[in-house]
């Protein structure tokens, strides 16, 4: 549910720009912001910094000696 109301200033190229996409997206100029908003100000840093965190502490994996059972490795996974 929306309980905020903003007012913002946008110079004539990014009204244009706004516009353009809620066109595009079939949809109103204040959902373009808000999506904006929310994929420039995420709310899951945390949760990608722990995953960060445990991809850097997980056990390393084995890999092969050579190039050549590397590739045999990847033919063999994607059934070739």
């Amino acid at each position: 549910m929306l309980e905020r109301r903003v007012h913002i200033l946008l110079d004539n190229a990014q009204y244009r720009r706004v516009e353009a996409a809620a066109r595009e997206r079939k949809t109103s100029v204040a959902a373009v912001i808000r999506d904006a908003i929310d994929h420039t100000l995420s709310i899951e840093p945390e949760r990608k910094r722990q995953a960060a965190d445990e991809l850097l502490a997980a056990e390393p994996a084995p890999v092969p000696e050579t190039v050549e059972e590397l590739k045999s490795e990847l033919r063999a996974g994607r059934g070739w």
